[in-house]
């Protein structure tokens, strides 16, 4: 096996093994992918179906409804209520990834298992995703199942990570 181009990402992650429960990761998988429980993102959705907002600023549209999304989330903090999320067995920092891989700080997996895994994705809006993975080493994971959408914000923010890179050696040198 070839070694995977990977770039440095300060993300983390949560995971179990996937045989401990499968159904109900899968389940949570699915509903990650489902606009993140977020009843404003499934009327936006509908409503540009419709061609409701035609006439709409995009960019206005997007910042109120995340506005609302920041006021559902005060009011969650404030009445002391968790998003239902699957208790998972690690958490662990993330070191490098690449487009179907990434490598974790420590060595904390089983070689050839399936793990089921949250990673906290810092981009806006902030959200967790779900992804299936196989350790192709203690460290080294192979990407399994990740949503169309997840996949998208992934190699995202592994280019927005490249470019910074970039900058960076440029500077040096100069």
């Amino acid at each position: 096996m070839s070694t995977p181009r990977l770039v440095p990402a300060p993300i983390s992650i949560q995971f179990s093994q996937a045989d401990l429960d499968k159904a109900l990761y899968e389940r949570e998988y699915q509903q990650l992918s489902e606009s993140d429980d977020d009843p404003i993102s499934q009327w936006l959705k509908l409503a540009k179906a419709r061609g409701e907002t035609a006439e709409s600023d995009p960019i206005l549209l997007n910042l109120m409804v995340e506005l609302h999304r920041k006021i559902d989330a005060l009011e969650m903090f404030l009445k002391n209520e968790e998003p239902k999320r699957v208790s998972l067995t690690c958490e662990a920092a993330i070191k490098a990834i690449g487009f179907e891989h990434f490598e974790l700080k420590d060595a904390l997996l089983e070689e050839g298992v399936l793990y089921y895994g949250r990673i906290d994705m810092p981009v806006h809006p902030r959200r967790d995703i779900g992804v299936f993975f196989k350790a192709l080493s203690p460290s080294l994971v192979e990407i399994v199942k990740m949503h169309e959408r997840d996949e998208k914000e992934w190699a995202a923010y592994m280019t927005a990570r490249e470019r910074v890179l970039i900058r960076e050696m440029r500077e040096k040198k100069s």
